[in-house]
């Protein structure tokens, strides 16, 4: 289980990552808050995260990192005009994470085959543990 230092970490990335074209859109904020919520952090210091983000933690857990670059993948299609340089930012924070050059790429190159564009957390799973083995 990860700690409150790791999810306020998380969750600032998310935010940044969320702020690449410079403000969040409603929806982004949304889901963020919802992650939010899930990861037990409270609206005020959510709120705190979007002006005051707080150092990158790295996580232990390589399941925990799938986790976080799911949610990445999710937050960023939810804006339908996805631009290179958020292409980019998220391949760099997968590697980052630690996550594998070669998993990256097929997640990013599989997600147009899918409606939304939303990966299934099993074929997720599925190509990142390849790699891992």
């Amino acid at each position: 289980m990860i700690n409150r230092v790791e999810k306020l970490s998380l969750l600032s990335e998310m935010i940044a990552f969320a702020q690449i074209d410079e403000n969040i859109k409603s929806i982004e904020y949304k889901f963020l808050s919802g992650v939010a919520k899930q990861l037990e952090i409270s609206k005020e210091d959510f709120d705190y995260l979007i002006v005051n983000p707080v150092t990158y933690k790295h996580l232990k857990s390589h399941s925990e990192r799938i986790v976080q670059f799911h949610r990445l993948v999710l937050l960023m299609n939810l804006d339908k005009d996805i631009s290179r340089k958020e292409l980019v930012k998220l391949h760099n924070f997968g590697l980052r994470m630690g996550l594998s050059h070669e998993s990256i790429n097929k997640v990013l190159d599989l997600m147009e085959s899918f409606p939304n564009k939303i990966v299934p957390p099993d074929f997720l799973i599925e190509i990142f543990k390849v790699q891992y083995n």
